[in-house]
């Protein structure tokens, strides 16, 4: 079975910050757990290299903008591995492969009768790529709603993209199901927004030289969301080299954004895609932004977390804990505030109890078994708890990533060693070692708290890909290659653990 997951493409005019790292992070999430799941994953990412915001900011910088492309897509790639993104695929839109791509997909929407030569006045956001009708504009002052900077006046001719040809197709698509919008809150907004939309979309222009000739007009060209959203199937062979992944990946399960950018996934991405007769996404997942101490990021205030701020957290606490606090800090789609105080408490968590556990556990085998698991002994009263959290993880586990609720699949390995230390606590096996009389019911706690150790650790892998695997190996259990399936397999009676180590070191923090 095979998952196809992506990231935005995005815009690599500036250096990546913490928005970047959030969308990503949680894309390579879900597609760490699929792989563990032993399927075939393909997780894409890449950069958005063309329109007028390049040319701008490459004048600024006086080189070109394909130097300033080429610079900031190795700093993203860079970066990605750096953070320890699995992508499989990492897309330029200035890449040929992409470029010729484009230029036959529009080449087939010509044919269909799906583009057409017109004229365009109207207002765009430079900032976001969009153009913007008459009464939105004058709704926001004639200011961005994003960056607040003022919109542009274009008039000049320009090739449409037929929008209100398929408006009722994508809508009965969205409200079907056929193609999920998530959160819920965001499928209505975009119900909302198509119901009597009847503009065209503009495609193209003249007045642009960085970007993708129309293949029957050179002098024109393509409109950045048409070359940008068509990264999705260009990069797995869409239409001539569809060997390269197109025939076992398409359609994508999950496109993973945020939200300020889901009206185009949700509205452009499926026309063209209908219109090119091509299956449509199962998923679009909009996430929400972050702020910093309920403030909105900014570097003049001193609380924008870039990359040199990110880099002294890994520094100081490791990727995981990195992980683990974006992916705990909201339910997934909220809006997310970072706080220092709450990354401290997240990482105190990590350390309290999946570390406390994996040490208590390990220390026990060894100081009352020699480090090797006993059979099972004597049943108590107190174990029924226990069995039952660990028999319902696995689907747990899988319903959580299935639904894309990852601040609960970040949780649940961290609820079920709560739950260990808690049966620790009730049971205390350190008073039934006094007790020769208790060996059998020692061998039984021993067992069951080596057994929710090892299954807590296997879950979190795709959220901890550094320290759970760690845990494992100390549970005497190398992780590599193997599935979840074979990692929650029960360890046998005479199976050797290694000696503790801790996890997540105490660190002080100011």
């Amino acid at each position: 079975m095979s998952f196809f997951i992506t990231t935005p493409i995005y815009y690599p005019n500036g250096e990546p910050h913490l928005g970047h790292l959030y969308t990503t992070v949680c894309a390579d999430v879900v597609a760490r757990y699929h792989r563990l799941c032993g399927q075939q994953v393909h997780f894409l990412t890449g950069t958005d290299e063309h329109g007028i915001k390049m040319v701008k900011t490459a004048a600024e910088l006086k080189t070109t903008p394909a130097e300033l492309a080429t610079l900031n897509a190795n700093v993203f790639r860079n970066f990605f591995a750096e953070f320890g993104i699995s992508n499989d695929d990492f897309i330029r839109t200035s890449q040929e492969r992409h470029k010729s791509r484009v230029q036959e997909i529009v080449r087939k929407l010509e044919a269909s009768g799906d583009i057409y030569l017109g004229a365009y006045e109207g207002w765009y956001d430079e900032g976001q790529e969009e153009f913007i009708t008459e009464t939105e504009a004058k709704d926001a002052d004639f200011k961005s709603r994003i960056s607040g900077r003022p919109l542009v006046r274009y008039k000049e001719p320009t090739y449409f993209l037929k929008l209100t040809k398929y408006v009722d197709s994508v809508y009965r698509a969205i409200e079907s199901d056929q193609l999920q919008v998530r959160p819920a809150s965001r499928r209505n907004e975009i119900l909302s927004k198509l119901k009597g939309w009847d503009q065209d979309l503009s495609i193209s222009r003249a007045s642009l030289s960085w970007g993708i000739p129309m293949p029957n007009d050179p002098a024109h060209v393509l409109y950045v969301w048409i070359d940008a959203l068509s990264n999705y199937i260009t990069a797995i062979g869409y239409p001539n080299h569809p060997e390269e992944g197109y025939d076992r990946f398409w359609p994508a399960h999950v496109h993973l954004i945020g939200k300020e950018i889901l009206w185009f996934h949700a509205f452009y991405w499926p026309v063209m895609l209908i219109a090119l007769g091509l299956p449509l996404p199962k998923t679009l997942f909009a996430h929400g932004w972050w702020t910093s101490n309920g403030a909105k990021m900014s570097k003049s205030m001193g609380n924008f977390i870039g990359l040199e701020r990110l880099r002294d957290v890994v520094e100081r606490f490791g990727q995981d804990a990195l992980r683990f606090y974006m992916l705990r800090a909201s339910p997934f789609g909220n809006d997310l505030d970072w706080s220092d105080t709450d990354f401290n408490a997240s990482y105190g968590e990590l350390g309290n109890v999946l570390g406390n556990l994996l040490n208590r556990s390990l220390n026990m085998l060894q100081k009352y078994r020699e480090g090797v698991i006993p059979a099972a002994g004597e049943a108590g009263p107190e174990d029924e708890a226990l069995e039952r959290a660990i028999a319902d993880f696995p689907s747990q586990l899988a319903a959580a990533y299935e639904t894309l609720e990852l601040q609960r699949a970040a949780q649940l390995p961290l609820e079920l060693a709560r739950a260990a230390n808690t049966y620790i606590d009730q049971t205390k096996p350190f008073s039934l070692a006094k007790d020769p009389s208790k060996t059998a019911r020692l061998d039984q706690v021993l067992g069951l708290m080596l057994r929710a150790t090892q299954v807590a650790l296997a879950g979190a892998i795709p959220v901890l890909p550094g320290k759970a695997p760690a845990g494992l190996l100390q549970l005497g259990i190398d992780a590599k290659g193997l599935t979840l399936n074979q990692l929650l397999a029960p360890l046998s009676p005479g199976h050797r653990v290694g000696q503790a180590s801790v996890l997540f070191p105490r660190i002080e923090v100011a």
